[in-house]
């Protein structure tokens, strides 16, 4: 091991650049903070640059702080792996609900910075236990969505790139950063106007989906012959400032409508383990068949959970927006890659209240439920990069393609 060797680092002024994005423009639906909002910031310990410009950024802008400051995995120290290994059963059931309630009513909005120094950390944990610590902090998501719903609260991901990511990436820390920076237009002088200048274009595309009265989308390809029905009083989303990149459009649909089967040629990072050439088949809005040529039974565990074997989302990236050319082993990236083809992909599990047309304050539990939008714990994104054309077929029986070649056409 050469103990000389220089770790790359991304410069300061990135960083800067990087959390003036993030505070300024992906929160707020790209208008930034306002004096006196109060941001959670929830980030790992590796991440500590970034989070010292983030505070700066939020505190120039007149907002209040609450930090999530985490411990990062390292190799003397698995910390994600230790509660599994000695939680009991009424721990890993334990919800501080006063504690998350109150987290809720305080923020304004929250920063979630992805920083992953072990891609493997929780492998060989019990995927129930995973799964079952992930369905006791539902009521908190269900908080926030409600909140999120009335227009009082706003959210951002973002990344960090490690020497773990970069390695499962298979590529050097620095070529892993060139990608974020590239991304996310940290190269530029005025990052944030070149995203406003992005999002007018994707607007303009958004609107025009928006005005088809579209019933449902028949998604054909050599790896996919599937079928989504949209549902009642949808709409397609993408561009908000939510998860910085992001270059799809998006939509929730009724899950009740999907059929057909889709092959996924980009794994499936789950519960500490990797999921390879994965296989569904929908019959009548529910998955019947998943396969996988890697860590099946995780993936049939996955889908167990309480509706994870219905669609919450289908999305599409045009590739002439996303600078994102490479494989990242990490979702937030890999669901806005461009590259020859484009993405598409679709999520097993909750559905995106913002997708309803309507005022979605005004809808109950069972409003959402009649209108099949799906309510799960878990929001899992697979993708594919292969080509496809997407065809719509409308409400009074026309049709139209509106994705090929990696490309929106109308």
């Amino acid at each position: 091991m050469n103990k000389n060797k220089q770790i790359y680092k991304p410069s300061q002024e990135i960083l800067k650049k990087y959390a003036n994005v993030l505070v300024n423009f992906a929160l707020g639906s790209g208008e930034g903070i306002k004096k006196g909002e109060i941001v959670y910031i929830a980030i790992d310990e590796i991440a500590k640059p970034l989070f010292v410009e983030l505070r700066r950024v939020i505190w120039k802008a007149g907002g209040h702080v609450i930090s999530g400051y985490r411990p990062s995995n390292d190799p003397s120290f698995n910390v994600d792996k230790d509660f599994f290994l000695y939680a009991q059963n009424h721990q890993i059931n334990f919800f501080p609900a006063k504690y998350m309630k109150g987290l809720i009513d305080e923020m304004d909005h929250s920063i979630f910075i992805i920083s992953d120094t072990d891609k493997h950390a929780l492998l060989g944990v019990d995927s129930k236990k995973i799964m079952e610590r992930s369905k006791v902090h539902k009521p908190f998501m269900d908080w926030r969505n409600r909140k999120e719903n009335a227009g009082k609260f706003t959210w951002t991901l973002g990344l960090y790139g490690t020497e773990a990511m970069a390695k499962e990436a298979n590529m050097s820390l620095k070529d892993y950063w060139g990608q974020i920076i590239k991304a996310c237009f940290l190269n530029e002088k005025n990052p944030i106007k070149k995203w406003k200048e992005v999002y007018r274009k994707l607007e303009s595309y958004r609107q025009k989906l928006n005005r088809m009265p579209i019933e449902k989308l028949h998604i054909k390809g050599a790896d996919v012959d599937l079928w989504i029905s949209l549902g009642k009083k949808r709409q397609w989303v993408g561009g908000g400032g939510r998860n910085i990149p992001s270059f799809e459009l998006f939509t929730s649909p009724d899950w009740h409508g999907t059929n057909g089967w889709i092959n996924f040629n980009q794994p499936l990072y789950r519960y500490g383990s990797i999921i390879e050439g994965i296989k569904l088949t929908f019959k009548n809005g529910k998955v019947v068949s998943a396969k996988a040529s890697k860590n099946e039974k995780l993936l049939k565990q996955m889908i167990a959970t309480e509706n994870a074997d219905k669609v919450g989302e289908f999305s599409m990236t045009d590739r002439r927006f996303s600078n994102i050319t490479k494989f990242m082993a990490e979702t937030l990236f890999d669901e806005n890659i461009g590259g020859e083809h484009g993405n598409t992909h679709i999520a097993l599990g909750n559905a995106y209240h913002d997708c309803f047309s309507g005022n979605p304050s005004k809808l109950s539990k069972s409003d959402w439920k009649k209108l099949g939008f799906n309510d799960s714990s878990v929001h899992t994104d697979i993708i594919s990069t292969a080509p496809r054309t997407i065809t719509a077929h409308m409400l009074n029986g026309d049709k139209k393609v509106i994705y090929n070649n990696g490309q929106y056409v109308f």
